[in-house]
């Protein structure tokens, strides 16, 4: 029994990457909010990045029907083949590109495009640069991969894009992959066409690849969505990450989908047989429908965002101490709170168990976001304007 209790207890040793793998912060202070509730306390939900509208109603009668025809069974790894028809033909129509079936793979959410990615295309020791700040699960994968993370910051005075100039600097002949996001998570930012445009000749210059999250496509308040891929070149070095979570309300359906060369395709779709199996398929009969069904609640959604947006800049930029730029995407905002002289964390703790309203310091981002608070407006006006008016009141204490 001693000896089997030895053995048991090195084998339960976490393995050293382990050790190297980050986590979201938004569900740390959601649970840090849901305890407050649970002692009685009112909590306005300013953390969650999650659209607060249900799944439109043709979308959820797609998905009952297809579990009682029988789409219940194990499906192909890379996706049901009419639905990555389907992901083709919407892709190319909305963002001008020309895409395959073949260069489809549907996945359990977004973010194993993104894990697949760097696990196929990146090498130990190799160099990804991301966005800083920028979503957190980008450097956590680079990290636990055994990659080097090369952040680039994306500053205020920029509108929160980045810079091609100082992107230029930050690569090495070690450079393997360059993430993007746009429209982006925390800021709300939007890379412009001649962002892109010098993104696309530097990276098609020294042939790497670019990870182009675009998840938040269809939320954008001016213009049109364009993709690093329309670029010359850029067709054969860009991995365009999808879903359907932010678009139709869908986050509890775990739907997403790369969209990259036929080659990468065919390695990812390996990877999917390696880990996952397939993605389920009665929920690939719902994208379908939503792909190709009434776009009307993604109209309404967007409008209403844009709503929100509005209100909530405003509301902000009467705080004393408080700046907010008015973001041009997605649905979040980033205000700066320098002249507060604490660390954002530590603000952000401070609004929650003082003012009792959730929201995330910026360096839950990377270290680019000190100084900075992101709110999410994927909640009511009432409670935006409650949960605004409880900071205003909180520091003003401070």
């Amino acid at each position: 029994m001693a000896i089997m209790t030895e053995i048991t207890g090195k084998a339960l040793t976490p393995a050293a990457r382990m050790a190297r793998l980050g986590t979201e912060s938004a569900f740390e202070v959601l649970a840090a909010a849901r305890k407050l509730e649970a002692e009685g306390k009112n909590v306005v939900h300013l953390e969650i990045g999650e659209p607060d509208f249900d799944t439109p109603p043709n979308i959820v009668e797609a998905g009952i029907k297809a579990l009682k025809g029988g789409f219940t069974h194990y499906g192909p790894s890379a996706g049901l083949p009419e639905v990555r028809e389907a992901i083709a033909r919407d892709i190319s129509k909305r963002r001008g590109i020309s895409a395959k079936a073949e260069q489809v793979v549907i996945t359990p959410g977004a973010k194993p495009i993104m894990f697949f990615t760097i696990l196929a295309l990146v090498n130990d020791g190799d160099e990804v640069i991301y966005p800083d700040p920028g979503f957190p699960i980008y450097e956590s994968v680079i990290e636990f991969l055994g990659a080097r993370p090369v952040p680039i910051q994306l500053r205020e005075e920029n509108d929160f894009r980045l810079d091609v100039d100082e992107l230029e600097s930050k690569f090495t002949d070690k450079t393997r992959l360059l993430i993007i996001n746009s429209p982006h998570n925390p800021t709300g930012s939007v890379l412009t066409p001649a962002d892109l445009e010098a993104i696309a000749a530097v990276c098609g210059d020294r042939q790497v690849p670019v990870l182009a999250d675009e998840i938040y496509n269809r939320i954008l308040y001016d213009g049109e969505h364009r993709s690093i891929w329309t670029y010359p070149g850029m067709d054969e070095l860009t991995i365009i990450l999808d879903g359907m979570s932010k678009t139709y309300a869908m986050t509890g359906w775990r739907l997403g989908y790369g969209v990259m060369p036929e080659k990468l395709a065919t390695g990812v779709a390996r990877l999917m047989t390696n880990s996952n199996s397939c993605t389920a398929s009665f929920s690939q009969m719902a994208m379908l429908e939503a792909i190709n069904g009434d776009q009307s609640g993604v109209d309404k959604m967007v409008s209403e965002f844009r709503a929100r947006r509005d209100l909530v800049v405003k509301l902000l930029n009467e705080i004393d101490g408080v700046t907010c730029r008015t973001p041009a995407g997605a649905f979040y905002v980033f205000p700066n709170v320098k002249s507060f002289k604490k660390k954002s964390r530590e603000l952000g703790e401070y609004l929650l168990q003082t003012g009792h309203v959730a929201t995330l310091g910026g360096t839950a981002f990377g270290g680019g976001g000190e100084g900075y608070l992101r709110l999410s407006y994927a909640n009511s006006k009432e409670q935006i304007t409650e949960g605004v008016r409880r900071m205003k009141a909180a520091l003003a204490k401070l």
